[in-house]
């Protein structure tokens, strides 16, 4: 029997120390309308597949299995507690490709994967449990901060267009990644589309399907280019994902030996860089969530960023050991989260509790990954949606990049440093950013850091949540 809450109460649950376990259809209401558009956009998960089985040399059923994993610990969240959607860690998916392929391909590539995760996920298990994540990343200069995304940024697009090499995909498919990385666009960023969405009902659904219908496009335009190949059924139903052969030849389970402490401590740099970034989708999480807050009084949302920090610290903790997957376990997907928040504005006929709109959600991509027609027909574009990703995150990183500096000097910083970043890896880009940042600030360094003013009106963590949450669309 499903329990009930009062009215402006949180919804029930059982406590469970810094977590809160809450069931379907006992503790919240299943909501058939985010089911149904998780089902669709289970196909935007699947695009990491094309790096999976590119940079790590895995088959695609191998690869379709660490996206099973992954999806399945994305039910963890609501599970317990954390009221949100959780996707990748987006924006340092270019980094860690970059750094993984630093190793040579096979054990000591895994082995690289292996650590950076492990020690990604035990870090921020450790500030979540602690409550030290705002301490920590109040020790990062804005400079510094700016430089890893800017450098995120350029590293997404790099990987897009770099010749012979990146995703191999644009010298391949260029008009159908160039006709729909621009409807995305369109619909994305667009102020043109942004005033039809507010005047037209359809406009607006359609640009809740975030980059959703660039792809769905995909299917058609890049066979009727010659440019893809048409879809193909086998005439399954349900998907064969290959765990055997992923824990066999990819895990610490099987062929992979345990990683030495040398790869731990090279790893670090990326550590610090991601986490900059996982950082900046919690400050949007709990953006997004108090705006919807004020719209509905009949329930508090509680969210605890110290919970989050556990709960996707422990995906990335166990995903290392059991599947190490290069998009990693983030915080939040934006896109869908601002989609899910909207429609839980409408009131408790629309959605009886933000808990139950989130996991119906990823209940529908978790479904998606095994039902072999959808995978079968998303599968000749995965790459294009993951070209088309890469340029939409990209865009929206050096924006938010760029609203993180506090002034002139702080943008110099970054551009430098983020380029530095961009191609000569993490360890690199860090280092060369703290360098300049003190000698920019030698004079006195806390002082004069904190004398220049924003060069942007908006520069404030709830600005630039709010910033992301207008452009995120993508992963």
């Amino acid at each position: 029997m499903r329990k009930k809450r009062e009215y402006g109460a949180r919804q029930p649950g059982i406590p469970m120390g810094p977590l809160t376990l809450r069931i379907p259809f006992i503790h919240y209401r299943f909501e058939i309308a985010d089911y149904l558009q998780g089902l669709l956009m289970c196909t935007v998960c699947l695009a990491i597949i094309p790096v999976l089985t590119g940079k790590l040399g895995m088959s695609f059923e191998v690869a379709l299995a660490i996206v099973i994993m992954n999806g399945t610990l994305y039910l963890a969240h609501v599970t317990f507690g954390d009221p949100v959607i959780p996707g990748w860690v987006t924006p340092a998916i270019p980094l860690l490709i970059a750094y993984v392929e630093t190793f040579a391909p096979g054990v000591e590539r895994m082995q690289a994967l292996i650590a950076f995760e492990l020690t990604f996920g035990l870090f921020c298990v450790f500030l979540g449990i602690t409550g030290l994540a705002k301490r920590f990343v109040r020790l990062i200069p804005n400079a510094v901060q700016s430089a890893i995304l800017m450098g995120a940024g350029f590293s997404a697009v790099i990987l897009v267009f770099k010749p012979g090499e990146g995703l191999k995909s644009f010298d391949s498919n260029p008009w159908t990644i160039t006709i729909c990385i621009g409807i995305a666009f369109y619909l994305l960023f667009s102020e043109h589309f942004k005033k039809l969405r507010r005047e037209n009902k359809f406009m607006y659904y359609l640009g809740n399907l975030g980059m959703m219908p660039a792809l769905a496009l995909a299917i058609v335009v890049g066979p009727l280019l010659g440019e893809l190949s048409w879809p193909t059924y086998d005439g399954n139903i349900i998907t064969h994902p290959d765990f055997q052969t992923l824990f066999k030849e990819f895990t610490i389970f099987g062929n992979i030996p345990f990683p030495s402490l040398k790869m731990f401590i090279t790893g670090l740099p990326m550590v610090i860089s991601s986490y900059v970034v996982v950082f900046g989708d919690v400050i949007q999480s709990q953006a997004l969530l108090d705006d919807a807050q004020k719209y509905r009084p009949d329930e508090e949302i509680n969210y605890n960023p110290n919970r989050s920090h556990i709960i996707f610290g422990a995906r990335n903790s166990i995903m290392s050991i059991i599947g190490p997957d290069i998009s990693m376990c983030g915080p939040l997907w934006a896109a869908m989260q601002v989609v899910v928040c909207e429609r839980y504005k409408h009131g408790p006929k629309a959605m009886e509790s933000i808990y139950g709109g989130a996991a119906s959600f990823r209940f529908g991509t978790w479904t998606g990954y095994f039902l072999a027609p959808i995978v079968s027909t998303v599968k000749p574009i995965l790459g294009v949606g993951l070209a088309s990703t890469m340029l939409i995150q990209g865009y929206v990183s050096v924006r938010v990049g760029v609203l993180k500096s506090r002034g002139f000097n702080d943008l110099g910083i970054a551009g430098v440093a983020g380029a530095i970043l961009a191609t000569r890896g993490a360890a690199w880009g860090l280092g060369s950013a703290i360098i300049l940042t003190v000698l920019i600030y030698l004079s006195n360094f806390r002082k004069a850091y904190e004398k220049e003013e924003p060069i942007f009106p908006m520069d404030s963590p709830d600005a630039i949540a709010k910033e992301i949450a207008e452009t995120m669309k993508a992963k």
